[in-house]
């Protein structure tokens, strides 16, 4: 069974271009051997981090979407420890939120059908004058 899950990790700020390229594709063949796949792959580029990281203040992002069973993750991760220009990595699994916010959007919907169906009729109806009110004696 094959689950969807989000690696974000953050390379070294001084890392070339040319040697992220590389990681990246060392990354995705190691995917693509392990029979999964990679959906996306997001350089989100440089940015401050929350606080210091191995002496770092700011790195490059990197985001994969990667689609495959818990050995595919269990190898990225390894490898992500072993390379030395990665500060720092993490692995979510997405596809249990996915399901959930489509479940959420398919009640959502619902609910709307059903409450414009009340609306459409209330248009349709003739309408009525309001009554005249009486005013209340004490």
């Amino acid at each position: 069974m094959n689950r969807i899950y989000e690696l974000m990790f953050i390379v070294r700020p001084d890392m070339v271009d040319e040697d992220l390229d590389k990681l990246v594709a060392n990354l995705e063949s190691t995917v693509t051997s392990a029979a999964g796949t990679v959906k996306s792959v997001d350089r989100m580029g440089k940015r401050r981090l929350a606080y210091t990281v191995r002496k770092f203040r700011e790195g490059i992002y990197v985001l994969m979407t990667i689609e495959g069973g818990g050995p595919v993750i269990h190898e990225l991760e390894r490898r992500l420890r072993v390379t030395e220009q990665v500060i720092k990595f993490l692995t979510v699994r997405v596809d249990e939120e996915l399901k959930r916010l489509d479940k959420i959007k398919k009640l959502r919907d619902a609910k709307k059908k059903v409450s414009a169906q009340p609306a459409v009729v209330a248009e349709e109806a003739p309408a009525e004058p309001p009554a005249a009110e009486t005013p209340a004696t004490a």
